[in-house]
């Protein structure tokens, strides 16, 4: 299955149809006006502990919605967690065991599932204002990198924090700045901007997540915090079961982006 001709114009449900029906792309540019969200789900017995990692690392984690207890839609998420984002990876012991297009098999009555914000929620308000979304232009999921920065821990649940970076004009980093720091319940303003050395990224072209995206001469790498991080903190903890989105493959939710703006 290919992708439609203008993802941007798609209600989530006629995103979610699609992810259901066997498309597996990266969702950056999708829904335009619609807040995407991470995915993490874990037995009901880490849950808490999980919810505790949030909110003691809000930056990376903010929490939009968590279900009950088996259930496999969400108040922002109308579709089906199992079958309706376009990617899953299921980790046993924080080992990575299976990517697949679905989690039904996976699936089990205990799990409580988070969606966490996503910074392709403000991508479209940086395109309005002049500021370039490379992977956007070029096509490619969002580069994403584990950091030399370590989460503050709780319960079972510790690891580094995850980043992902957009390269920005120099005179244009002020303005990304500004624009994302409106958006605070989808990690918000960066957390670094300069020399990735400092994060502990040796290396932009290699990507820990996702894939390497031009960065020109005049431009700047510019890192914001991720919510990739949760799986980080998974494969790092070793968890006995969790499932997650395929980095860059989200959830479509039913909120508006300008919910999660700040004026």
């Amino acid at each position: 299955m290919t992708a439609p001709l203008d993802p941007h114009a798609l209600s989530p449900q006629q995103a979610r149809a699609l992810f259901r029906a066997g498309l597996r792309v990266p969702t950056a540019g999708w829904c335009a006006g619609w807040t995407q969200a991470n995915l993490i789900s874990v037995p009901r017995e880490q849950a808490y502990d999980l919810l505790l990692f949030a909110q003691r690392n809000p930056k990376p984690c903010p929490v939009l919605d968590v279900t009950e207890p088996g259930a496999t839609s969400a108040s922002l998420f109308a579709g089906d967690l199992r079958t309706d984002l376009p990617g899953y990876v299921v980790y046993e012991h924080g080992e990575p065991v299976a990517r697949v297009p679905d989690v039904t098999g996976y699936w089990r009555d205990d799990l409580v599932t988070f969606l966490i914000g996503c910074s392709f929620t403000f991508e479209d308000a940086l395109r309005e204002a002049g500021v370039p979304v490379r992977h956007i232009e070029q096509n490619r999921n969002v580069p994403m990198y584990r950091t030399n920065r370590m989460c503050r821990r709780a319960g079972e649940f510790g690891g580094p924090l995850v980043v992902s970076m957009r390269p920005v004009p120099a005179a244009q980093v002020a303005d990304a700045v500004r624009v994302t720091a409106r958006y605070p319940s989808v990690h918000g303003a960066p957390v670094h901007v300069g020399d990735p050395v400092e994060l502990g990224i040796d290396d932009l072209g290699r990507p820990d997540f996702g894939d390497p995206v031009e960065i020109r001469v005049d431009e700047i790498p510019v890192f914001w915090a991720c919510g990739v991080t949760p799986q980080a903190a998974v494969m790092a903890s070793r968890p006995k079961l969790a499932i997650g989105h395929a980095p860059g493959h989200m959830a479509i939710t039913d909120a508006r982006d300008t919910r999660y703006l700040v004026p």
